[in-house]
């Protein structure tokens, strides 16, 4: 009777312990992260582009983005999300691929910094670094140039770009090969560097016409106002360079990095790529 209970009782305790084991509370799912990209202006072809980039990155990050698209091709022209004073409320990230320089007006510039002063993470791409030539330009460090941690002004032909990584250890580059580009724009550096509160990641060289090599940063961090992360380059011009897989390993580990969230969680693909999607 003795070993008829004892057996009796091992069976009851596995048979709980297996209870337990089912009921275990499932590993929480990890959030994606929302983004918004704000696109449009002079000069490219952003009506793809736009698709590219989001369609691209939420294939290597688990990232979710809605979209302020602006048809309009002058440089003049606000993107219509800045209309709203609370324009980023919602978003853990903003990507800012717009191109309109002739935007210069300091109010308007302030409601678009104000939630990026405030510690809103960014990336800045490409044209988004010659926006809102505000007074002072370029001889001054402008408001949009503290933002971006670069000081540029132009660019010249559209000539390959060899890609070369200076900082190796970076989480952002880590691993990464430099490679040469297509045709493409290297915007200049126009003090010679960075600003203080940037930190090179990578350097282009480009061979010109009459047989001369430029070189400047072409991508980068940038601490703004003391605490918020930027993550910052001036490739992607053509359509080519944006779609090319090693620009869009570049850019989705620099966004991943601007919200603390560069890890192997989040190194996975989105489930989907509009937040607005079922």
């Amino acid at each position: 009777m003795t070993r008829r209970v004892a057996a009796f009782a091992l069976l009851i305790a596995a048979v709980s312990g297996v209870a337990r084991i089912d009921s275990a509370p499932a590993a929480e799912e990890t959030k994606p992260i929302r983004a918004l990209l704000v696109i449009g202006g002079c000069c490219h072809d952003y009506k793809k582009q736009k698709d590219l980039l989001m369609k691209g990155i939420s294939a290597r990050a688990n990232v979710e983005w809605a979209v302020s698209y602006d048809p309009s091709d002058k440089t003049t022209h606000l993107n219509p999300i800045y209309e709203k004073e609370d324009w980023s409320k919602g978003y853990d990230v903003v990507l800012h691929d717009e191109c309109c320089s002739d935007v210069k007006d300091l109010t308007l510039i302030d409601r678009i910094l104000k939630p990026h002063r405030d510690g809103l993470p960014a990336v800045v791409v490409h044209c988004g670094m010659h926006c809102y030539r505000s007074e002072g330009w370029p001889k001054k460090t402008i408001p949009w140039f503290e933002f971006t941690g670069l000081s540029t002004t132009g660019h010249g032909a559209q000539l390959p770009i060899e890609i070369t990584f200076i900082d190796k250890e970076s989480p952002i580059t880590k691993g990464m090969e430099g490679w040469k580009t297509v045709d493409e724009e290297l915007y200049n550096n126009y003090t010679g560097k960075l600003l203080e509160t940037a930190q090179p990641l990578a350097k282009g060289k480009q061979l010109t016409k009459d047989g001369k090599v430029d070189e400047s940063v072409v991508a980068w961090t940038n601490t703004y106002n003391g605490k918020t992360k930027v993550f910052a380059t001036t490739l992607g011009h053509n359509n080519d360079t944006v779609a090319d897989p090693r620009y869009l390993d570049l850019v989705a580990r620099g966004l991943l990095w601007s919200v603390g969230k560069l890890d192997k969680e989040h190194l996975t693909p989105a489930k989907k790529v509009m937040i607005e999607d079922k």
